[in-house]
């Protein structure tokens, strides 16, 4: 049996036009991030697929941190969870929950939770005072600020790309995949060989659906007294 188009590549074109629908919805791309650590356990861990949205998507506002009088819960804790750029490494997004924001040439120390300082003061942090307006994150399961961990420097607004929403177990893991072979065979070569692996897929899942739908009317026909075509 010959497969059409539309049979081979019916299950890759699904999944591009959810992709479409998940940016037009959320505002933000990409719309699902892969969890490469595991900073944010136990909510968040490797291999998870966390959906996100844009921070500036309606009903949503600047991020808000953990010290709020009445923070947004993100990912069973308090506070907004951002995905963001740091300067330290631009190639790898940090996914970590807000603490509180800053402004310029402030000693925030002064407000921040002892416990996860590990006993520096500002004149050990070298952000601190704050060298502009932005905020101090950190990962649940660090047990330290990003900003005296020498993690990220006080997060700029700018630097933040989206707010994350809600976190799916495991199905990072394909995501992770892709991006470990881009950047070791190059993002042609990986498009080309993923293509060629969804079309497998796409085509045997046709194949299969096909020969089960040929099994049942086949019973069918014979419980009907009448013969199975040729």
């Amino acid at each position: 049996m010959i497969r059409g188009p539309r049979e081979r590549f019916g299950p890759a074109v699904a999944v591009v036009a959810v992709a479409l629908l998940l940016v037009t919805v959320v505002g933000a791309w990409p719309p699902l991030v892969a969890v490469e650590s595991g900073s944010m356990e136990p909510a968040v861990e490797r291999g998870d697929l966390v959906v996100v949205t844009a921070v500036d998507r309606f009903p949503w506002s600047e991020p808000v941190g953990s010290d709020a009088d009445d923070p947004p819960t993100r990912l069973d804790g308090a506070g907004d969870v951002v995905v963001f750029t740091s300067p330290v490494d631009p190639r790898r997004p940090i996914l970590h929950r807000v603490a509180f924001r800053v402004t310029a040439g402030e000693d925030w120390t002064d407000r921040a939770d002892p416990d996860l300082l590990d006993g520096a003061d500002c004149t050990d942090i070298a952000t601190c005072p704050a060298p502009y307006d932005g905020y101090v994150t950190y990962g649940d399961a660090n047990g330290e600020y990003d900003q005296s961990a020498g993690i990220a420097p006080v997060v700029h607004e700018r630097l933040i790309h989206a707010k994350a929403l809600v976190a799916i177990p495991h199905l990072g893991h394909f995501q992770l995949a892709v991006d470990a072979a881009v950047a070791r065979f190059g993002v042609v070569p990986a498009g080309v060989g993923i293509l060629v692996a969804v079309s497998l897929v796409s085509g045997t899942g046709a194949f299969l659906v096909g020969r089960v739908r040929e099994g049942w009317r086949t019973r069918n026909d014979r419980k009907g007294g009448r013969r199975p075509p040729r």
